[in-house]
């Protein structure tokens, strides 16, 4: 099931969103008849199963190269839950400032940075206020807990064999009740056991 040259190039210049009729010439096929013929037979050939097959797989090659795999983003997640302010900030004897490169570590972690040059009274003796701001680690590390399954939304409390409640819903007297129904039930299966 192999295309010829031309047809291959017919379906990357497809690919790359080129009207079928530019397309057609431009992979070498004659465009010496008239407009409406060249769109027939390009029409055509767009409909040949080797092109829609092969127009399929180049779709979703370049659609899986855009998107994160699981390990990306989960990599992307833990530099953002890793990143410090440490990281970036530099002091010596003559103050601090903020050093960010393409060796500085967990650079995903970083949200915004904004710089301003502030001058005294006169016009003089230029400082310049770097702010960093990170992304909230605390989000990262739930989207991480989430992908994982590491947890809950919530915790379910089985209430007899009808009900199903989250715990926090629950009165305290319902929570009392259900802790003495349930010492009341094992004492007795401790009993039937001894017996």
């Amino acid at each position: 099931m192999k295309l010829t040259q031309k047809q291959e190039n017919f379906t990357l210049n497809l690919f790359q969103g080129m009207s079928q009729r530019e397309a057609y010439v431009q992979a070498g096929y004659s465009d010496k008849g008239l407009p409406n013929a060249i769109d027939v037979h390009a029409s055509e050939l767009a409909k040949n199963s080797k092109v829609i097959v092969r127009l399929s797989q180049l779709r979703e090659k370049a659609e899986s190269d855009k998107i994160m795999t699981v390990k990306e983003r989960k990599e992307r997640l833990s530099e953002i839950s890793r990143g410090r302010l440490t990281d970036y900030q530099e002091s010596g004897m003559d103050g601090g400032w903020i050093n960010i490169g393409p060796e500085s570590p967990n650079t995903a972690a970083l949200s915004e940075i904004v710089s301003t040059t502030k001058y005294d009274e006169n016009g003089a003796s230029p400082t310049l206020i770097s702010r960093v701001k990170l992304h909230n680690p605390v989000t990262a590390i739930a989207e991480l807990n989430k992908m994982e399954k590491v947890y809950n939304d919530g915790t379910i409390v089985n209430v007899g064999v009808i009900v199903n409640r989250k715990a926090e819903e629950l009165t305290d007297e319902e929570l009392v009740s259900i802790i003495e129904d349930r010492s009341s039930r094992r004492i007795t299966q401790e009993k039937e056991s001894q017996n």
